[in-house]
């Protein structure tokens, strides 16, 4: 089989990230017999600025975006309509607001570096599912910490991180290796640091850049 690396850049507050993720899982499935993937999560944040409180959602995306309420709700659906083609379940009603997802992306930080080579992977499953489903606040401890537990992580070490500022240069280093490498917008999935797949792309297009890249190789 052909090895390959995949950098997964996102972020836990975006909604076309978890779309993404599962697409390409179901991508690497399909190719399991062609390629072994080795998988990375790599942090980027939609909202660097944003307050330890958060912001109203719909005023946020209405701003940020400048559509209107109705658009908001049409995208919503579209999400809602693409997360369930790919088995993620969006309760968007649900999410009344959006957060800093800073600390959150230490945490994965830290599960790439326990050795447990799927850490990571649950964790950013867990963290996306409270969120986008459950409606939790990402920047919350407690909500972290319940993420961490239900990751099979330590939670004693993830206190400890939280309450302090470890894993926060390293994070920030890789955040600004991305943009200055021309990442602007999430999901972005880069293969054998190489080739970009930009998006929520449906499974067929990871599963067909992957069988090409295998080919070449």
């Amino acid at each position: 089989m052909t090895p390959v690396k995949i950098d997964f850049v996102s972020d836990i507050a975006c909604p076309w990230c978890a779309v993404g993720l599962a697409s390409l899982e179901q991508a690497i499935e399909r190719v399991g017999d062609q390629v072994s993937v080795s998988l990375h999560f790599q942090p980027f944040e939609l909202n660097p600025n944003m307050p330890p409180e958060g912001e109203d959602i719909l005023e946020h995306l209405m701003r940020k975006y400048q559509i209107s309420e109705e658009q908001v709700a049409q995208n919503h659906e579209h999400i809602r309509e693409r997360g369930a083609a790919v088995g993620f379940s969006f309760n968007l009603e649900g999410r009344k607001r959006t957060y800093n997802t800073f600390d959150a992306h230490r945490l994965l930080h830290w599960a790439a570096e326990s050795g447990d080579a799927d850490a990571q992977r649950r964790l950013k499953w867990r963290l996306l599912s409270a969120y986008f489903s459950e409606g939790a606040d990402p920047s919350s401890h407690e909500v972290l910490l319940s993420a961490v537990e239900a990751s099979g992580l330590d939670v004693a070490q993830a206190t400890e991180i939280l309450n302090t500022d470890r894993w926060r240069d390293e994070v920030r280093q890789q955040q600004q290796f991305y943009l200055s490498q021309g990442i602007h917008s999430v999901p972005a999935v880069i293969i054998n640091d190489r080739y970009l797949v930009q998006g929520g792309q449906p499974p067929e297009a990871f599963e067909q850049a992957l069988r090409q890249i295998a080919a070449e190789s």
